[in-house]
């Protein structure tokens, strides 16, 4: 067993890019045995980064902290969590899956569509499997999406939003910053899942390389781009952003024909592909 004495870093990152790369969860089985996933990128944040709270004061106070979600989680463990961190990863969906979505116009390819489904259940696959990696190791770890605490809450200033946020989570761990279309675009793109856990394991922080939260983003940072605004079949998009109440009405008719896609979640994507961000953090023009 691997242990978390030198380096746990990299003894995590190794883990979760060798189960990422082995596992048969991280295959298209309904279509050419492909991945959903391509490599993944890890990031590291300290639970106590005050950007928590600063995400928590701007959604609403249903939102966790990592500090709260393990002191919810584990109760018996009376301690104030000096050492805790989050762990954060993206992972890059397939370039075929990509590819096959570039050519859709109202609703997602079918590969999208499995990738929302299948590619999310193995994604939650990935969030189980490290949780137990850490904690068999003896530190107290969970995933926030994965517990009974999780929820999705109305608020009356951002919509329907869960009390915990895997792209904000990411956004502090170092891994890339938010768009017009309010994706998250990180050094492997907008086109991704992502997803965390939360542990009493004391990590080092991955480095933020942004100044602003949406620095990789053309639109906020040159004035240019816009090309999600035109790929949204909805018009959810638009130069003041994204309104996720157009969005989720797109979202429900998809939702309509998830027989027909054979996946219970189709989802969309389509402002995710076809667009400069799709795989890479756009060069800005000077």
């Amino acid at each position: 067993m691997a242990a978390l004495t030198e380096n746990p870093e990299k003894t995590i990152t190794d883990e979760i890019e060798r189960f990422v790369s082995e596992s048969p969860g991280n295959r298209q089985s309904k279509i050419d045995g492909s991945p959903y996933f391509e490599t993944p990128l890890v990031g590291y944040a300290d639970a106590h980064d005050p950007l928590f709270k600063e995400i928590k004061k701007s959604i609403g106070d249903f939102y966790l902290t990592p500090i709260e979600i393990l002191k919810q989680s584990f109760p018996e463990h009376n301690t104030a969590w000096v050492g805790a961190s989050v762990i954060s990863w993206v992972l890059p969906i397939y370039k075929s899956i990509r590819k096959s979505n570039r050519k859709e116009s109202r609703h997602p390819s079918r590969a999208w569509a499995y990738t929302r489904t299948y590619g999310e259940e193995f994604n939650n696959m990935l969030r189980s499997h490290i949780a137990a990696f850490i904690n068999d190791r003896g530190f107290p770890t969970a995933a926030p999406s994965l517990m009974p605490l999780f929820s999705v809450c109305p608020t009356e200033t951002v919509g329907f939003t869960s009390n915990w946020s895997e792209r904000h989570a990411a956004y502090v761990a170092g891994l890339g910053t938010f768009s017009l279309s309010r994706g998250l675009i990180t050094r492997k793109g907008i086109a991704m899942r992502c997803g965390s856990v939360v542990t009493g394991l004391k990590l080092t922080p991955t480095p933020r390389v942004y100044q602003d939260y949406r620095q990789n983003c053309l639109f906020y940072n040159s004035g240019t781009c816009g090309k999600c605004i035109a790929r949204c079949p909805a018009g959810a998009i638009s130069k003041d952003g994204h309104n996720k109440d157009i969005c989720m009405a797109h979202l429900m008719e998809i939702m309509v024909m998830a027989d027909s896609y054979d996946a219970a979640i189709p989802g969309c994507g389509l402002c995710q592909t076809a667009v400069p961000c799709e795989a890479e953090i756009p060069v800005k023009v000077e």
